[in-house]
């Protein structure tokens, strides 16, 4: 019979293991050291944050530290404000320990270094972030754009607590407030019950603070910048209707116009839209002035052009354009064969029109159209603008640091353009369900040589208009040899494009666009998306302070 040995064996290298193990555990030459190093940063328990003027540094414990070496700047560390050795992770930067008040409303950095007794291991310097002190506590209003103008300023205060008596002007590196540039202005007793008075003389394009007293006691101060100068009624090439509130005042105005002149439109009054053929360059602007409403211009049709006309620009600026209704007006509505260099709207309120430009003729060449610093809404099926022939063309489009909400379409063309650039804007309730974001339609000649470019902008959702819960939009027609370059751009969480029944895949999404990585939806991204209110509430949003229309981001 035959032995089996595998027992033995087993136990054999089982024991010789075991011998091994023993054996260096007693060995006392075998032991290891480790080379001493420096200590960790420092790092954050929590965001740095502010109680009134005080900052508050919470940084974790570190075990081997004997204490914290603190800078404090308002420059990014070209100079240093503060330096504060503390023998605690817990620090508030205050007039206790920095001998006097931090500045209220102000935006400090902090960086920070765990200390060991031997300096030579020290932790390397550790960047804590940014953090703004509060507002002083203060009845003062926080100003809107239309409170300043470009010499003087409406500042208005809630009626609480002592009348206030005097406001004063200070420059804005006065930063404790020591020199008044000018003699205080009186608050009449009016004044005061209104909760609002004026300063004036002041200086076009420059920064002021402006503090309201009670007596000598200070209240509050605020900052204000003054806009560029204002444009002088005198000036030759300009028509001043600025005293001229008659509704027919622009259409008489365009008809008598020169080339290149500027018709100079009164804050807040409501004018008939001009419905001119264009045969010559004008800019209808409105004039500097308090209150929130801006000069109107009530479409009840449109701009076109003068057949065979070259016109080197129209342009609107600081302007309400409304249509009477949106089914059928226009700005522009381009039916005679012709060339337009520049349409342009600047700093404008745009709403309640079937498009806000479109070509509907072959022969046209409009070569740019821009919309800066404006608010767009309620916007038909002819969109932002639509050339609509296969024998004219739009070449040039950009639209920057702007908001566009509720409209049926976006853009259209039936022609080749050269490019398109949407920068810091905010889109919200873009295109009904199903209709193509960016629709170059006509085949052979769809695409854009220079390329699409969206960059710093937030994407909602597509426009519900039925509140039955459909908001799929498609991102392109044609398009297919058109280079997209997107960067910085966000989509809400609850955003989608359509899909394809079969697959699920998106039908022509807009290439390079990620879809949700906004992190939020629409409704918690935005304060009142309905209304145009694109303040960003959701502070976690990663695109807070960088993306969407410059007017609606949060800043420290």
């Amino acid at each position: 019979m035959k032995k089996n040995n595998n027992i033995f064996n087993i136990k054999t290298i089982l024991f010789l293991c075991l011998s091994i193990i023993m054996f260096n555990a007693c060995d006392d030459n075998h032991t290891e050291t480790f080379e001493k190093t420096r200590l960790f940063r420092p790092v954050l328990n929590q965001d740095l944050f502010a109680e009134g003027n005080t900052i508050i540094v919470d940084m974790a414990k570190l075990k081997s530290a004997i204490g914290y070496n603190l800078e404090v700047s308002r420059d990014t560390f070209k100079t240093i404000e503060y330096t504060i050795q503390s023998d605690t992770n817990y620090v508030k930067i205050n007039k206790d320990i920095v001998g006097e008040e931090l500045f209220w409303n102000t935006l400090y950095q902090v960086r920070a270094i765990a200390l060991e007794p031997d300096t030579e291991f020290n932790s390397k310097i550790s960047d804590l972030g940014n953090v703004k002190t509060n507002r002083f506590p203060s009845v003062l209003n926080i100003p809107n754009v239309f409170d300043v103008t470009d010499v003087a300023a409406r500042v208005s205060w809630a009626v609480a607590g002592l009348p206030i008596t005097g406001i004063k002007v200070f420059a804005a590196d006065d930063l404790r407030l020591t020199t008044p540039l000018f003699n205080e202005t009186v608050v009449s007793d009016i004044e005061q019950a209104a909760g609002e008075s004026f300063v004036f003389g002041l200086e076009p394009k420059t920064s002021y603070q402006i503090a309201i007293y009670s007596g000598t006691e200070l209240r509050g101060w605020i900052d204000y910048n003054t806009k560029v100068a204002d444009l002088d009624p005198t000036t030759p090439g300009v028509i001043d209707l600025t005293t001229n509130e008659d509704p027919g005042a622009v259409v008489n105005a365009m008809a008598s116009a020169s080339e290149g002149d500027i018709i100079l439109v009164k804050r807040g009054i409501e004018y008939t839209g001009p419905t001119t053929y264009l045969d010559k360059s004008v800019t209808i602007r409105g004039a500097y002035g308090f209150g929130a409403q801006k000069a109107r211009l009530l479409f009840s049709g449109n701009l076109d052009l003068t057949e065979n006309a070259t016109v080197n620009y129209m342009r609107f600026i600081d302007l309400e354009l409304r249509g009477t209704d949106w089914g059928g007006k226009y700005v522009i509505n381009i039916s005679k064969v012709g060339t337009l260099n520049e349409l342009s709207f600047d700093n404008c309120f745009i709403t309640n029109f079937r498009g806000i430009g479109r070509i509907k003729t072959d022969g046209v060449t409009l070569n740019n159209f821009t919309i800066n610093n404006s608010i767009v809404d309620s916007i038909g099926s002819y969109g932002v603008f639509t050339q609509d022939k296969s024998g004219s063309v739009l070449n040039n489009i950009k639209l920057s640091k702007s908001s566009f909400n509720h409209t049926i379409y976006f853009l259209a063309s039936k022609n080749n353009s050269e490019s398109l650039i949407i920068e810091d804007c905010t889109l919200a309730n873009i295109n009904e369900e199903g209709r193509q974001m960016l629709r170059w339609r006509e085949a052979g000649q769809n695409n854009i040589s220079n390329g699409v470019t969206i960059s710093n902008t937030i994407i909602g959702l597509g426009w519900d208009r039925a509140n039955d819960g459909k908001s799929k939009i498609k991102g392109i027609d044609g398009l297919e040899a058109t280079l997209f370059n997107v960067t910085n751009t966000f989509t809400v969480s609850d955003f989608s494009w359509v899909s394809d029944a079969t697959t699920g895949e998106p039908i022509n999404p807009i290439p390079n666009i990620t879809v949700g990585n906004a992190g939020s939806t629409q409704a918690d991204l935005w304060l009142d998306p309905e209304n145009n209110d694109f303040t960003i509430k959701n502070t976690g949003f990663p695109g807070k302070d960088s993306s969407g229309d410059p007017r609606w981001r949060l800043t420290l």
